[in-house]
């Protein structure tokens, strides 16, 4: 479940938040060791590994949809998606073009873009042209001309996370609560790589459902300064509007992490002296004992606490209990601070991973260090919140540094 990717999504859990009594103490090596061979439950331990490292390739239903599925334009080339901007109701033709014609500004393709329930859960939707806007997602994505051909045919596409973790069917059909009930065919997983979003579906269908008309925009803008760009974008839009910047840029004086930023490592640029500061120690303490309180709660995609959680709700629920606003995401949560190196980790840095085999870059797994070699996390469906060793293997993109001030920027960003 992802919040804050498009607007006004609901809050996954507005329950009290439970309180964590007694003071965090971090779990020793001894302390795993011993659980290794018994795994006793009140200890809070689970076996090692199990961060989900799936690498399929887009999944597409081959059973045969209702009606012949319509042919789509073809994919000449890829074109990161850079902007988003997401409005709340249609955004003016005006507006739209001018953002088109504007400096740095190589591609431009409207959206209809909302909140709305799957399956009884909220998920952002975007409502696409299919072969116009195939080109801005995820490279297997992009290519795989039967997904879309799936969507322009009536189907929703959702990503390899909701689909594979919510159980959700392909060829099968999930429940849409729009305008009014709809009943969609389940036509493929495919990541789209734009953080939070999770389900696709073709503008006809959009418009069915009741998704604003063109109320959103991806912008390609490759050798642009996005956060320029993106502040000249702002000055133009309507009120209610906003615009996200979906990746980072390396900026001059940082240039030693531009490769370990490069294809979806986590970390933000590191901040400049006094611009953004790390967590106090009371905070990370608050957090930590928030997090391991949780061992032992069901793991629930699109859950965000009190009760049930998903990787990145149990980050996002534990950092509220220590008065840190975080983004809903795993893909918004490796922006919140600089990356920090395996020997510089300490207690309460978030480790990130690569899990989703139909977007190998897009971060879609997240774990909160708690020191000495040992990890909490949310693993997935069927298993419960637990603490493991610590997991530096091959999905592994990198561990970050929270700091408040860039998280909570990240988190208030309207479309992102």
């Amino acid at each position: 479940m992802a919040q804050g990717a498009v607007a006004q999504a609901p809050s996954a859990a507005q329950a009290p938040a439970a309180q964590a009594g007694g003071d965090y103490v971090p779990v020793d090596e001894a302390t795993a060791g011993q659980a290794a061979t018994s795994w006793p439950a009140a200890a809070g331990m689970q076996p090692p590994g199990r961060v989900g490292t799936a690498r399929e390739a887009v999944q597409v239903a081959t059973t045969p949809a209702a009606a012949p599925t319509p042919a789509v334009a073809p994919l000449h080339k890829l074109r990161p998606a850079d902007l988003l901007v997401v409005a709340p109701t249609s955004l003016p033709a005006a507006v739209a073009e001018k953002i088109r014609h504007l400096p740095g500004v190589t591609a431009a393709v409207s959206l209809d873009a909302a909140t709305i329930k799957v399956n009884g859960k909220f998920v952002q939707m975007l409502g696409v042209n299919p072969g116009a806007f195939r080109a801005f997602a995820a490279g297997p994505t992009a290519r795989s001309t039967s997904l879309w051909r799936s969507v322009a045919g009536g189907d929703v596409a959702v990503s390899y996370t909701m689909g594979k973790q919510d159980k959700l069917p392909l060829g099968g059909s999930v429940s849409v609560a729009g305008r009014r009930p709809e009943t969609l065919r389940v036509g493929g997983y495919g990541t789209v790589g734009i953080a939070g979003v999770d389900a696709v579906v073709s503008d006809a269908v959009a418009r069915t459902l009741g998704i604003p008309v063109r109320n959103a925009l991806v912008i390609s803008a490759p050798h642009a300064s996005l956060a320029e760009l993106a502040k000249r974008i702002k000055s133009d839009l309507p009120h209610g509007a906003g615009v996200a910047q979906l990746v980072m840029q390396v900026q001059p004086g940082v240039a030693a992490q531009a490769q370990a930023q490069a294809a979806g490592a986590a970390g933000a640029p590191a901040p400049t002296a006094g611009s953004a500061t790390a967590m106090t120690p009371a905070e990370v303490q608050a957090f930590l004992r928030a997090a391991v309180s949780r061992v032992g709660m069901p793991y629930v995609w699109g859950a965000a606490g009190p009760q049930a959680f998903d990787c990145s709700g149990l980050v996002q629920w534990s950092m509220r209990q220590a008065g840190i606003v975080m983004p809903r995401v795993a893909a918004d949560q490796a922006r919140t601070g600089p990356q920090v190196s395996l020997s510089q980790l300490v207690p309460g840095d978030l480790l990130f991973y690569h899990t989703d085999g139909t977007a190998p870059t897009y971060i879609s797994h997240v774990a909160i260090y708690l020191g000495n070699g040992l990890m909490v996390q949310a693993p997935e469906p069927g298993m419960d919140v637990q603490i493991v060793r610590t997991d530096f293997g091959s999905g592994f993109a990198g561990a970050v540094q929270v700091a408040p001030a860039i998280a909570a920027a990240v988190a208030g960003n309207p479309a992102g």
